[in-house]
């Protein structure tokens, strides 16, 4: 099982960690991260932009599903749904909390609700992610 400091490590160069993501619980059916609202990570209306949300969301359940996979397994994702339900503005932080829904032998279901610093529900994306090797 992965440490923070290990899970930090394990994305460092990769899109996760250029993201910004920040993870502050890793469980085999919870992971929870944050993301501060960046320029860069905004569209022209300086709010988050909806590829951003996915990308951290589809980052926390594929960790989730890490999290439980043996050392000679891996995962990818196979489906993705997003709602968008309010903005994070640029400057703030969003939380990103997913929750195992299902974590079967060869796949597993996560539900990630991203919040925005006052609470509201921002997104909720579900994802299927296979588990292969």
């Amino acid at each position: 099982m992965y440490t923070l400091e290990a899970m930090q490590a394990h994305i460092k160069n990769y899109l996760p960690d250029l993201l910004g993501v920040a993870f502050t619980v890793l469980e085999p059916d919870r992971v929870v991260a944050t993301l501060k609202v960046r320029k860069e990570l905004c569209t022209p209306g300086d709010i988050l932009h909806g590829g951003a949300y996915m990308a951290f969301a589809d980052t926390l359940g594929a960790v989730g599903t890490v999290m439980n996979l043996a050392p000679e397994k891996r995962t990818t994702t196979t489906d993705s749904s997003t709602k968008f339900i309010a903005g994070a503005k640029l400057g703030t932080v969003v939380t990103g909390e997913s929750i195992a829904l299902h974590r079967g032998r060869t796949t597993h279901v996560w539900q990630t609700a991203i919040r925005n610093e006052q609470g509201k529900l921002c997104a909720v994306v579900t994802q299927t992610q296979l588990i292969l090797g």
